[in-house]
């Protein structure tokens, strides 16, 4: 209850006896000032009792736990006492929100004629405050006239919430060794999931070593790629420049061997032309003797021996023209000689240099092949660190 600002004057015996008849608190109908100026020990527990009924009718219904029970050797014979410890809670309570404090079991059960008077004149004196607070708020409740059948509506709902409420507090009562074996279990579990987590944590940290020792073999990885790449960049130039000179020399080779084709066709023609020739002089001889078969019946011998001269000085004419082709023809069998030496030397030299780059090609395949053999050594043994690395993970991964 909220604190309130009413004073409690000690009231006479008379009046309290009054009072207490006129709301219904006498724990007897024959109460008389006699027996509040010498109060009995039932008496103020009769009174709180019938006063907490009506004030508050919900706050006895606490009962006790099993494990409270259990703590008993006969619990019946402590229903009186507990009764009497519950009593005195809530009567110290209330007049505690009342500004009452100091109410000792003493004066529930064994209270001297003043302190029962001061006690009992606090009580009424509440009933006063509270009637007074009422009788304001009673045009208020006038204006619903209906007010006494919806009160009793509650108080039927009330009734059956409190019902529900005991029940479910038994119910309560009869689950608690279950949830208390629920509790240790969830405590159980709690233990192991802490016990997990300092697991996990542990797993945790080895993973984050396997990843920084995987990174730092990916980095020893990424620079054996990346010498193996200028290596490669390197044997690719060395190749450009072996393939660049074989081209030169293949051309120089071509265009010496073209012209060497050239005067073998020109050496071809010029004895298809002393062929032609020599055939032509046949012929004109043959058609001379012809002739001078011909006309040595009409001519003299003369035309005959003029015939011959002049056949003669052709002949020498021919014989010169021969000789002159014949010289022209060894000049081209020297030059055809002087080219063939020369393509046979820079054949040479091409197979000099073709053996010169196949060696360096093989040198340079056997380092790529000893650079390959090694990184695909050094991968074969990262795989199972890998692999176990994985393992920790998916591991790591399930468990979390």
């Amino acid at each position: 209850m909220a604190a309130s600002n009413f004073s409690f004057p000690v009231l006479k015996t008379a009046q309290i006896a009054e009072a207490l008849h006129t709301y219904g608190l006498a724990p007897a109908a024959n109460l008389r000032a006699e027996d509040i100026a010498d109060p009995q020990p039932d008496l103020l527990p009769a009174v709180f009792s019938n006063f907490l009924s009506v004030v508050d009718p919900t706050g006895d219904d606490e009962q006790l736990g099993f494990d409270a029970l259990a703590s008993l050797d006969n619990p019946e014979h402590y229903a009186q006492g507990i009764h009497v410890v519950r009593l005195h809670r809530r009567a110290r309570a209330f007049l505690e929100s009342i500004q009452f404090p100091g109410f000792t079991l003493r004066d529930l059960l064994r209270p001297d004629p003043r302190r029962a008077a001061l006690v009992l004149s606090a009580l009424i004196n509440f009933l006063y405050y509270r009637d007074e607070k009422l009788a304001l708020l009673q045009p208020i409740i006038d204006e619903f006239p209906n007010s006494d059948e919806r009160r009793a509506e509650l108080k039927a709902k009330i009734a059956e919430h409190q019902k529900a409420i005991v029940d479910h507090e038994l119910a309560a009562q009869m689950e608690e060794p279950e949830v208390q074996q629920l509790e240790a279990e969830v405590n159980s579990l709690k233990q192991k999931v802490v016990e997990y987590n300092k697991q996990q944590l542990a797993l945790r940290a080895k993973s984050n070593a396997i990843n920084d020792k995987k990174e730092e073999t990916l980095r020893k990885i990424s620079e054996a790629d990346f010498e193996l790449m200028k290596l490669a960049q390197e044997n690719s130039k060395l190749l450009s420049k072996i393939v660049q000179s074989p081209e030169k020399l293949q051309k120089a080779l071509e265009e010496k061997k073209t012209a060497r084709a050239e005067l073998k066709n020109a050496e071809k023609i010029a004895m298809q032309s002393v062929q032609e020739k020599t055939a032509t002089l046949e012929i004109y001889s043959k058609a001379s003797e012809k002739l001078s078969k011909h006309f040595s019946k009409m001519q003299a011998l003369q035309e005959q021996v003029a015939a011959a001269k002049t056949l003669e000085k052709e002949v020498k004419a021919r014989k010169a023209k021969i000789s002159d082709e014949s010289v022209a023809i060894m000049a081209l069998d020297t030059k055809i000689v002087e080219w063939d030496g020369k393509a046979h030397e820079m054949e040479e030299r091409v197979k000099a240099k073709e053996k010169e780059r196949d060696q360096i090609v093989a040198d340079e395949n056997q380092k790529l092949a000893a650079l390959r053999s090694e990184i695909e050594w050094k991968l074969k043994c990262l795989e199972p660190r890998e692999r176990k690395v994985e393992e920790t993970i998916a591991k790591v991964m399930i468990s979390s």
